[in-house]
């Protein structure tokens, strides 16, 4: 399980983005917290994650680790 990120980057997350303003956020230190936590996931584990994102390649797409 990924660790939980700590405050100061969540804190500097939860600023939200104009498009995030716009859209709203309930809670978005929770928001940042969830944000930054997947992403981690994705950065230790890209190869699992992959399938999981919209924004990433199709295998026969991505470079030769």
């Amino acid at each position: 399980m990924t660790e939980t990120p700590d405050d100061k980057h969540v804190d500097s997350r939860a600023e939200l983005l104009p498009e995030e303003e716009q859209a709203g956020s309930d809670d978005p230190h929770d928001q940042a917290e969830q944000i930054l936590r997947e992403s981690r996931e994705r950065t230790d584990d890209p190869e699992g994650t992959a399938a999981e994102s919209t924004q990433t390649s199709n295998p026969d797409e991505r470079p030769d680790a």
